[in-house]
């Protein structure tokens, strides 16, 4: 009986331990895929701010000239009659 408790105990002790190493293992695997996976954000992120810098500086670039475009069409209107008139 004391042997077959001590087997027991030994049996135990090692599915912990293969428990712990396979926990190990997933999380290191875990961590990686995670890490690729903010690396991909972060990628994302900085893409889509260097878009928004890119249409920010396009909209001052060219703010004035389509103001003054629209300011041309709307206040420059000729009188015409129409042909149906």
């Amino acid at each position: 009986a004391r042997r077959l408790k001590q087997a027991k105990e030994e049996a135990q002790m090692e599915v912990e331990q293969y428990r712990r190493e396979r926990e190990q293992e997933f999380q290191s695997k875990q961590q990686a895929a995670m890490g690729s996976q903010g690396n991909l954000s972060t990628e994302v992120e900085q893409a889509t701010r260097r878009q928004v810098q890119g249409m920010q500086s396009s909209q001052q670039k060219n703010r004035e000239r389509i103001l003054a475009q629209l300011l041309g069409m709307v206040c420059d209107v000729r009188p015409l009659v129409h042909p149906n008139y």
